[in-house]
This record gives C-alpha cells, structure tokens and sequence, in this order.
C-alpha cells in the first residue's frame, strides 16, 4: 500500500509540485508523520493535512522541517512563496464561486411568482358567469313573486364580494401567507459569518482550539506584533478571516513556554520535547489583534513581552 495518498485533482499545479517536494524530504529523512509532529511542533494531524495537499504548510512549518531535516530552508522558502500565492489564489476563487451560489440562491428565494397579482399574492376569484341562449329563455316575463328570489340573490352576492374585497384591500385583515416572503432567510442568518473553504471555526467557536487544526494559519494569518526574548522570536498571531489570534515562539529550546492573555482569558504552551524550536498557544477570540499580548518565560530564566 503506498505511503502517500494521490493529490486531489482540483489542486493548484505549483501546490502539488511543492507537496510532492515535502513528501521527498520526509522520506529521505525516514520521518513517519508522528516523528514529524514530535520535532517540528506543528500537530500531526496537521503534517497530515499539509502532506496530502488539503492545507499549505505554513511558512514557520517549513521552516521547522528544514531544520529538522537538514534541508536549505532559503532553498525550501523560495519553492513555498510561488505555492503560497497559487494557494491565495485558489482561496480567492473559491470565496468568489461560494459568493454567486449564495447571491443566485437569494435572488430564486426573493423573486416573486409569475402571474400572483395583489400584496399578498393573491387574486381575488370573479363569479364566472354564461351566456343565456336566446332560445331558452321563457316565452314570457316571470311574474313579481318569481323575480324576487333571484333578485334577492343577486344582491346578497355582490355585497359579500363588496366585502370580501375591502377585507383583503385594507389593514382590517390579515393577509395569506406570503410564501416568497417566508422562504427569505431573516437578516441574521444572511449577515452571520461564514468561514471559506478549509476553515473550520470563527471567532468565539476557535476558542482554545489549534490554530493549525482549525486551517486560520498558513496564508490567512499575519504578525500582529513581535519581540525578541534572547535569540526566540515572540509573535502575536492574528487571523481576520477566523477573528483570533494565537502566541508563538520559533527558534526556541525545550523547556520554553509562550502565554497569550486576552483580556481576562488566557492561553499557554510550551516545548516538551528536545530539539523542537516552535510552540504556539490555543486561539482565543478577537477582532482586534491590539488586545493580546503575547510572553514567553524561557528555560534560560529570561521573559519578555509583546507589549
């Protein structure tokens, strides 16, 4: 059975060029992708997900796995850049296909029906009347007494219909159901977020949950701000598209730890294991990276701050 799955056949040319290249070096390096996990402190499901073409590898995981490896990471990061702007690329069109569906949907569940006059949608049905033939009508006039019913009927009828109609046409009554109006989905459900293809969470739903895993890192996420504590790198991680952010530290030793605080909330990680460089913390929610704060207190006794 083969190591690798096949690449999925929408994915971008240069994408699968760079997986494949990954797939190289990790099996040169004879790393199963636990072992991989273990050393570049990126999760394992998600070397799972980077190495079978479902989520570009971010820049710091390249990085890592250059390290780990003993591979150029210069040589490394200039086969990622063309992949990663191939991969906005793909994302931004994705996001656009999404955008038509969902306006060609909302224009079929708002058009009105053809041929349903009035507000409500309804036509108020007309008595249908016939032509008498001349030659059934009777030799001679009816007498009074015989008019009188028919009379009688004639008018009770025109003034339900009288009635009837100034029901529907004035605010005394409520209207049928406007189905095209019921179909509508309500302003809230249209307006709520919804994240795009690979994403799995937004704003309070990735709370504590792995950045990574949850596909807001690699090209969707940005430094908000960073410091250097010793030779490690702080960084507050901030994704828009998942309204989160993120600690990290890189070029760090075993036994460093990076705190995240958000106002009252907190987050934390930490390397366990030696030779690992990078650790991140779980996410916690924000439409402002300004918020966070990001600490790293490393095994050397020396801590520093984002702000």
């Amino acid at each position: 059975m083969p190591r690798w799955k096949d690449l999925p056949d929408e994915l971008d040319p240069q994408v699968g060029e760079f997986t494949g290249h990954l797939r190289q070096i990790v099996d040169r390096a004879g790393l199963s992708v636990a072992a991989l996990a273990d050393r570049t402190g990126y999760g394992r499901a998600s070397w799972e997900r980077y190495l079978n073409g479902r989520l570009l590898a971010p820049k710091g995981a390249v990085v890592a796995l250059a390290e780990v490896t003993g591979t150029d990471p210069a040589r490394l990061i200039a086969l990622w850049e063309p992949a990663e702007r191939a991969w906005s690329r793909s994302e931004l069109r994705q996001d656009r296909a999404a955008e038509a569906v969902r306006l060609s949907r909302a224009r079929t569940v708002t058009s009105p029906t053809p041929g349903i006059a009035g507000p409500a949608g309804v036509s108020p049905a007309l008595p249908r009347t016939t032509a008498e033939p001349a030659d059934a009508r009777p030799a001679a006039p009816p007498g009074p007494h015989a008019r009188r019913p028919a009379v009688f009927l004639a008018a009770a009828v025109g003034v339900v219909l009288v009635a009837v109609g100034a029901f529907l046409l004035t605010d005394g009554g409520t209207p049928p159901p406007d189905r095209t109006a019921a179909a509508s989905p309500p302003p809230s459900a249209v307006s709520s977020p919804t994240p795009p293809a690979g994403v799995g969470c937004v704003g309070a739903g990735c709370a504590g949950k792995d950045a990574e895993k949850m596909g807001c890192g690699g090209p969707l996420a940005t430094t908000a701000r960073s410091v250097t504590v010793g030779g490690t790198l702080v960084e507050v991680r901030y994704s828009e598209t998942c309204g989160a952010v993120w600690g990290r530290i890189t070029r760090a030793a075993q036994g460093d730890q990076v705190r995240l605080t958000v106002g009252s909330a907190r987050q934390a990680g930490d390397i366990t294991a030696a030779g690992d460089t990078i650790a991140y913390t779980p996410m916690l929610a924000t439409d402002d990276p300004a918020t966070a704060q990001v600490c790293a207190a490393l095994a050397s006794g020396e801590q520093g701050c984002t702000r």
